[in-house]
């Protein structure tokens, strides 16, 4: 199987996870140093340095897939990139950037991997909010992730006759290193912490592990009649508005 993005977060622990239990993974980031401490004491992860936003990533990763393990049985759609501003502040380059790693990569490396998951295969898009609440600041990624919802939609009836399964996983609130990744100081990491905390029922962030068990169980045998529909794991995030 494929998971991108899985130097960190939630793709780390999905890799480690379905290794865990005994898969063949294939990680793809960008950093080889990230991907080497998620694939450490865990013989069935394989590593693929890529960037998916790039035109001729979807060709390599099939590849280095097929050539360590000889098929694909799922594909993990997780690597993505958020780079807050409001409207009259986002700058194009980087929008375009978001666009092409939240929302153009998965199109085009799930397209290439297509022929390789037929017969039984699962993809997961891991997404994030709902459509119906605006989320200040985050207009671009908050519409990636609505609008891979709708590809999972989708590709769920497009793909079924051929015995293709596609699910959205998504998660709330998660401890990962995506806003340090942004920019962002530890200090204001810690107040945005505070201030969603508030607006959580359960009163707490999610750790990877626990988004990453859903993402492996979707993929189980056991969940074969899942498919087209939003998983969301935000402890009840959505639900209060």
């Amino acid at each position: 199987m494929i998971i991108t993005g899985g130097g960190t977060g939630i793709g780390r622990a999905t890799a480690q996870q379905f290794a865990t239990a005994g898969a063949g993974v294939l990680i793809v980031g960008r950093t080889a140093e990230r991907l080497a401490e998620t694939a450490m004491e865990h013989p069935h992860i394989r590593t693929f340095v890529a960037d998916v936003a790039a035109p001729d990533a979807p060709t390599g990763i099939v590849a280095a897939a097929l050539e360590a393990f000889g098929r694909i049985d799922a594909l993990v759609n997780n690597a993505a990139i958020t780079r807050p501003a409001p409207l009259g502040a986002i700058d194009r380059k980087v929008a375009e950037e978001q666009l092409a790693t939240n929302l153009l990569a998965p199109v085009f490396l799930t397209q290439r991997a297509l022929p390789h998951l037929e017969d039984g295969g699962t993809v997961v898009n891991v997404t994030s909010n709902p459509p119906h609440y605006g989320w200040p600041n985050n207009s671009r990624y908050g519409s990636t992730k609505v609008a891979l919802d709708f590809l999972t939609n989708t590709w769920a009836v497009e793909l079924a006759q051929h015995g293709i399964r596609v699910v959205s996983v998504a998660p709330g609130i998660t401890a990962t290193p995506v806003l340090s990744h942004a920019g962002f100081t530890d200090e204001q990491i810690t107040a945005a912490g505070r201030e969603l905390r508030a607006r959580i029922p359960l009163g707490r962030i999610a750790q990877p592990k626990e988004i990453a068990w859903w993402i492996v169980n979707a993929v189980h045998p056991e969940a074969g009649y899942l498919t087209g529909t939003v998983v969301r794991v935000d402890g009840g995030l959505s639900a209060g508005g």
